[in-house]
């Protein structure tokens, strides 16, 4: 079998609703999803769903090659480009290329990845991620009962620029979380986009852990700030988690030397290869991993063939336009499917047709960094992603007390003791 070519497709994440983060927000929530497909002369095509940035330069080294060596066509991926490789786009291209190659692998062998990968249960946890800055209470209510209809019982909020509304929405999903599942206290995650210094960052926190038991805190600081994270973790009960936005082995291996994170997380466009080379590595560290990503479908499958995986992210219910996944959310768990490969499927005519539904405009969102963030004092009307108050919004519920300080509880609702912080 050899590689003879590619294509590249763009369609789009329709979320009928605002999404971002502390950042900014996509205000029509539609968000742009690009795909990568890789073409073999025995007619089996492999499906990537990551950046195509400089995708010539990439598809170069692995041109006429046989996609079953994937691990080794990772390398020279990452040789051809590695003045640039190993960040940002690029990096992402290369993680497509890669999803790809072991899509055409499985598909291959007849199997769905995660048995070919030496998993041996399809099911993955899963928790709730709204990207939902933007939402009224009402709206965030709305959100959170269909997660929760769905079984999921931890979930992660966007937050980060104001206390009093990250306390009160993180309130009204637990309360939402547990009257669901009638058990277990419900795990409950912050995301602050790297909009914290580091002195915000526990500032915030531990007024939130007065009332709200959090399991982790993500991205306080910025991503590459090692000591920033460090300090961070001394100072809040909470775990710090963060990694989505790292890229290279080379990255990671400064955070977990000096044990500045305690969650590992990893993006689903940078690829299958390089989960699982990060997942090696956290585990070397005995860390916990978690995969990242509205569509981290080739993740969910190499999830199931680590010893150290926690929890996957879980965003829109719903697959991009024109993409069908052969994965469903039952219990709060993605269930992978008995198709062979990753189980994706593109309709390449209905994507054509849909050419005309708006994307993610240059400028806007939350992929651009404000000019205020991590110096703000408090929030003011020029906060980047004002919170809407609408008419009829749901009024603050009074806050729960909080706990007794002697119990911290896991994703299972297992109680562990809390360090001792005098």
């Amino acid at each position: 079998m050899r590689i003879t070519g590619y294509r590249t497709l763009d369609t789009v994440q329709e979320w009928g609703r605002p999404v971002g983060d502390a950042n900014g927000v996509f205000a029509d929530g539609v968000v742009p999803v690009p795909i990568v497909l890789v073409e073999t002369d025995e007619g089996i095509t492999g499906v990537g769903l990551g950046p195509h940035a400089d995708a010539g330069t990439v598809f170069a080294a692995i041109d006429g090659e046989d996609p079953r060596a994937v691990t080794a066509l990772y390398d020279r991926m990452l040789r051809q480009t590695f003045k640039a490789g190993h960040t940002g786009a690029v990096f992402g291209t290369i993680g497509a290329f890669d999803t790809a190659l072991w899509d055409i692998k499985a598909q291959a062998a007849g199997e769905p990845l995660w048995r070919l990968l030496g998993g041996r249960d399809r099911r993955v946890p899963a928790y709730a991620s709204g990207l939902d800055i933007g939402l009224t209470d009402d709206e965030l209510v709305a959100v959170y009962q269909d997660y929760a209809a769905h079984g999921l019982r931890a979930a992660k909020l966007k937050g980060g620029l104001d206390v009093e509304q990250d306390r009160r929405r993180l309130t009204l999903v637990r309360d939402i979380l547990a009257d669901a599942a009638r058990g277990p206290r419900p795990a409950l995650m912050l995301d602050a986009n790297e909009a914290w210094s580091r002195k915000q960052a526990v500032r915030h926190v531990c007024e939130l852990e007065r009332a709200i038991d959090l399991t982790w805190v993500e991205e306080p600081v910025r991503r590459w700030d090692v000591e920033g994270m460090a300090v961070v973790g001394r100072g809040i009960r909470a775990s710090v988690a963060s990694g989505e936005n790292l890229s290279g082995l080379e990255q990671f291996r400064p955070l977990l030397t000096a044990g500045a994170i305690d969650i590992v997380q990893t993006s689903a466009v940078w690829g299958i290869t390089h989960f699982l080379r990060v997942a090696t590595l956290a585990n070397a560290h005995d860390l916990p991993v978690s995969p990242v990503g509205n569509t981290p479908v080739g993740l969910l499958h190499a999830a199931t063939s680590i010893p150290n995986h926690l929890v996957s992210e879980l965003q829109d219910l719903t697959a991009p336009h024109g993409v069908a996944i052969d994965v469903h959310v039952e219990a709060g768990e993605f269930v992978l499917g008995d198709a062979a490969g990753i189980g994706i499927r593109i309709d390449e005519d209905a994507i054509r047709a849909a050419t005309h539904r708006r994307g993610a405009t240059a400028g806007a969102g939350p992929n651009v960094r404000p000019e205020s963030a991590g110096r703000r004092l408090f929030v003011t009307d020029g906060a980047p992603v004002p919170f809407r108050h609408r008419p009829g919004a749901r009024q603050p519920p009074s806050l729960r007390p909080a706990d007794d300080g002697h119990a911290r509880h896991d994703l299972d609702g297992h109680a562990r003791p809390l360090p001792d912080r005098t």
